[in-house]
This record gives structure tokens, sequence and C-alpha cells, in this order.
């Protein structure tokens, strides 16, 4: 039977989603698990993932546009069914939701135009029983735990960047909340004084749970709880409310003025804020505009309401003079400290003699994924492990002489790297996955790099690794080490690997296997280069070797194809000047 997919609500004030990449086409075979798409909420851009398995039969919101939360994404089910009907249903249910929400808004305008013609008698007595009703004094804010990833059902406070009594201004980083994804970075919505927090840090809360109170100084927080407690409504609600009915009113006002104004280089400051003085840009333009130093409020938004999108940051272009400063104030700008300044105290690490004890470690989020993933796969894949020694003699000397030139440093990952890429071209059965009926060989290749955090493994992905140069992979997997070690990874950079590298060269392992990371047919493990005797036409000479052993998926890649793939891989390693052939 078809499954009708809604759009989900993947952040607690989000009211609409942006498709921002579909992952799936129709027609597409689907398993629970699979990621469908790319959501753009109001924070950050995110995966979501399929709970149902079938055939992608219809898609209700195409690529680039948007849609409010439970309204119609997607259909799966089964290869010809009649889905006309769930079709015309949720266009049913979307008008009729529509209808009730102007009846609603009716009634409400109705009641408003009785009550201001009672008497002053009448407001006064109603002034009186509204603080029993659970209202909550204006400006106060209520912050709730949020869902930052579709399948979070609860999530880990890890640091608090903000203290109870600061003072707090929307778009500042609240706190870091880690998800069963990752850890992500949660901005407040909301300017006033911090004035409770609800989950301390390492203490994990339900999605929705209260995460902090924000306000004016000198609010009673204990009467505000109370009235949450009974049920009270936030300030906000009505805020949101009435910015809504008022967005509506203006919204073509806008469209008409922001005609002219695509504008997207200069140094004037761009009208792209809402009444509140906030920055209307998607979470995608907020990420590239910080990656690439750009101040948002000098560029011009070519979407709904002067929103900007991907496409003006990437086009926007400042003037000489302006460049010329922003680098002058990004080099003399000091690193901020984090406020979390005091370590935890250290437990014992060793007891009396005689003494038994345990000391219980908390499971983190990304550590019970990590867990379960390994777990399926080692359960679903049958693993089997080939092993080569590669001399590793030419890839030193090769490595050497590169890194002579100016500002060029590779490692020889990136040379190990660059040769698996290469491999695959020659032996696609490798770069495949298993996909029940039929196996998936990707015409693609996109290298998973294996990096260690203290929660656990990262992989992001280094995308069409057969086409980047030596140095362009050193450059890029530097650059995704670094953000996975600095939690700033997006889901999107962690998906799509076709083939995985995992490397324990360097804490001195000689050789290891790995479990394959899911849905990959395989994955290398990269030893160490061991200085040993090794036998050289006829003679015992010292030698310089390397380790490499390939886990495979024995549904999708028999013992020759990867034993050939391991052969070619060793011909590019021993001779580095074959890669650029």
């Amino acid at each position: 039977m078809a499954e009708v997919v809604n759009m989900p609500r993947l952040s607690d004030t989000m009211e609409e989603g942006v498709v921002a990449k579909w992952l799936k086409q129709k027609g597409d075979k689907v398993e629970e698990g699979d990621i469908l798409a790319e959501i753009e909420t109001d924070k950050a851009t995110m995966e979501f993932e399929s709970f149902h398995d079938g055939v992608l039969l219809h898609i209700g919101v195409e690529e680039g546009e948007g849609a409010p939360v439970d309204s119609l994404l997607a259909i799966i089910g089964e290869e010809g069914e009649d889905i006309e009907e769930l079709i015309n249903k949720a266009k049913s249910d979307d008008s009729s939701e529509a209808d009730k929400d102007e009846k609603s808004d009716s009634k409400e305008e109705k009641e408003s135009e009785e009550n201001s013609s009672e008497d002053d008698s009448s407001d006064h007595d109603d002034d009186e029983s509204d603080g029993g009703d659970g209202e909550m004094p204006d400006g106060v804010e209520v912050v709730t735990m949020p869902r930052l990833s579709d399948t979070m059902e609860e999530g880990t406070v890890a640091t608090w960047l903000k203290s109870v009594g600061d003072d707090v201004e929307e778009g500042e980083i609240l706190a870091e909340i880690e998800t069963d994804k990752a850890t992500m970075e949660f901005e407040s919505f909301y300017s006033g004084k911090l004035l409770h927090i609800g989950i301390d840090e390492g203490e994990s809360a339900p999605v929705d749970d209260i995460l902090a109170i924000i306000g004016p100084e000198g609010t009673d927080v204990d009467s505000i709880l109370k009235s949450i407690k009974s049920g009270g409504k936030s300030s906000s609600d009505s805020k949101k409310e009435s910015k809504g009915t008022k967005s509506e009113e203006t919204k073509s006002e806008d469209k008409s003025s922001d005609a002219g104004s695509n504008d997207i280089s200069g140094d004037e400051d761009a009208d792209n804020t809402d009444e509140e003085g906030r920055i209307l840009a998607s979470p995608l333009a907020k990420k590239i505009a910080e990656d690439k130093g750009i101040d948002l409020i000098k560029v011009s938004g070519s979407g709904d309401n002067g929103r900007i999108v991907k496409k003006d940051v990437e086009d926007f272009k400042p003037s000489a003079e302006s460049a010329q400063k922003e680098t002058s104030e990004a080099k003399s700008e000091a690193p901020k400290a984090s406020k979390k300044e005091e370590a935890a105290p250290v437990a014992e690490l060793y007891t009396p003699a005689g003494e038994e004890s345990f000391e219980e470690v908390k499971n983190s989020q990304m550590r019970k994924t990590i867990a379960k993933r390994l777990l399926e796969s080692k359960n679903s894949a049958p693993h089997y492990y080939l092993n080569i020694e590669v001399d590793m003699e030419n890839a030193m000397a090769s490595r050497s002489h590169i890194n002579e030139m100016p500002d060029v440093k590779v490692s020889f990952n990136d040379l190990v790297i660059k040769a698996s890429a290469m491999a695959l071209r020659k032996h696609p059965q490798v770069n495949s996955s298993w996909n029940g009926d039929a196996t998936k060989i990707a015409k693609h290749i996109h290298v998973g790099v294996a990096v260690a955090v203290e929660e656990g493994l990262l992989v992001p992905v280094l995308e069409f690794a057969d086409q980047q140069s030596l140095t362009q992979i050193g450059s890029n997997v530097k650059n995704l080490a670094g953000k996975a070690k600095n939690k700033k990874l997006q889901p999107n950079e962690m998906e799509g690997s076709t083939f995985t590298v995992s490397n324990l060269g360097m804490f001195g392992i000689t050789e290891f296997t790995s479990i394959i990371n899911q849905p990959n047919s395989a994955i290398l493990s990269v030893g160490t280069i061991v200085e040993k005797p090794v036998v050289k036409n006829g003679e015992i000479v010292v030698g310089n070797t390397m380790t490499l052993t390939l886990a495979c998926d024995h549904r999708t890649v028999d013992g020759a194809t990867g034993a050939k793939f391991l052969q070619t891989l060793k011909t590019y390693l021993e001779n580095p000047v074959t890669m650029l052939a």
C-alpha cells in the first residue's frame, strides 16, 4: 500500500521547508533509511530519510520550491500502484486547512470587534482574569529542545555558549546540541536576558522539552515555569501569527519593490532584512557567505521578500576597497575564546590495591548512531578481507619532489586516495552497492575519508576524487578533516560516498581490517610504512613497504575482482607517474 510522505518539521520554529535537492528520482527504488532529499529549514539544510520501502511514485515539491510543514512531499509505494486518490486527498486536505485558517481569522476578527465594543469595566475585569489563564508576560520566550534531524527524538546539550544572566541577541549561538547525527549550533531567535537554563551541559532531553527561557531582566522565572506547566502560551505565538498575516499582506508589494534591486555587487547595505532587522537568507546562503567571508548585509536577495539565496552569494562581488577593508579586519580580529574555560574534573584512573571499581561514561548520540550502523553493516554484509604489500620507495621519492614546490603539501594518504580513485575507474564493480534485486554501480567516484574525532568516527566525502589533482585532494581532505574535528561538517558533506579509505598509519599500525561503510561495497585500510629487509633482484636490501587491506562485500565484489583492484592500486602506488597518464 502506498505511503504518503509529508514535509517534516525539522526544527522547532520551522513552518515551511524548501527542497534543496532530491537524492531519489521518480521511479527510483527506495529502502527504509535511504536519504530521500535535502530539506532546507529556517536553520540549516538537512538530510531527510525514508521510513518506508518501495518505489518513489510521486514528488509533490520540486527542487528549489517550498511547502508548509505536513503538506505532501512524496508518495512511496509499489510500482504501477494507482495514487491519484492519495494526491487528490492531499490537495483537498491542504484546501480544507486553508479554508479553516481563513474561518479562524474571520472569527478572531469578529471576536476582537465585539471585545473592543465592551465598556471599560468589562475590560478591567478581563484584565484581572487574565492572570490565571496561563498567559505569560510580554517579551518572555520559551525555547524548547529543537528537532535538528528528522530521526531525532532527544538531544544532548554539548556546550552552553551563554550563561544565565547573559544578554542574548537574535542570531547569537545559544548552545551546541548533539543529535543522533552530528553536533550542531543552535542559535537564538529572540533578544533579551537568558533567564533560565532547563537542560544542563551533558544532559539529554526529549524534543520540545524546555531548553531555556529568554526575556526581560527581573522576570519571575518561577511563575513562568508554573505557567508553562499549567499550559501557558508564550507571547511569541501571537507575534508569529500577526507577523505571518502582515507578511501575506505585504508579499506582493515586496515582490514589486524587489524587481529592480537584484544588483549583487557594490558596497551599499542591501535591503534584505525583515521588520525586526533580521537578515533574510537561506541557511545554505549563510553557510556559503560564512565560508567566503561575505557580509550578508551587503548582498541583495533575489528570492521571495528579498530573501538571499545561494546564487546571490555566489555572484556577489564587493569592490576592491571593500574587499581590502574586510580582509584587513578579518586578519586583525582575534579568535573568540569559548566561555567554557574550566574543564570537568579528571576521574581517578586507578583504585587502591585490592579494590574493584568502574566508571560509567554516557554514550553520545553520535556514538550510539555509529554503533548501530556498524552493527548493521557487519551483520548484513558478508565481509571478506584481502591483503597486499606495496613497495613505497618510488612513492616516497615522488612525494618528496612534489612537496619541494612552494605552498604544496601532499601526504601519503592523498597518494592512496588518488590511486584508489584511479583503480576504481578500471574496476567499477568495486565502486558499487547492493540494492536487493540489483547491484548499483556508480559511474562517479566519491571517496569517503574516515576521520577520527572525540566521539567516534566521521566520514566526510571527497567528490569526484578521480578528477582531482594530488594537490587538490590534499587541500580538500585537509579542509574536510578540519571541519570534522571542529564539528562544522554539514550533513551533505558526509553523504554520497561510493568507496571509503581508512588510514591508521600515522599511529604506527602496520595493518588492520575495517567494517564496510554502508552502502559502499568496499573499504580500504591503510597501514604505516615499515622499513624492513626485502628481496630485490635476488639480494636482501633495506626497503620501505606498506600493507593495504581491502574489506569487500561478497554480495557485490567477488574475490578475483577485489584482488585485481588491489593489483592495479599497487601498480599506481609503486609507479606514481602512471597516475598522471
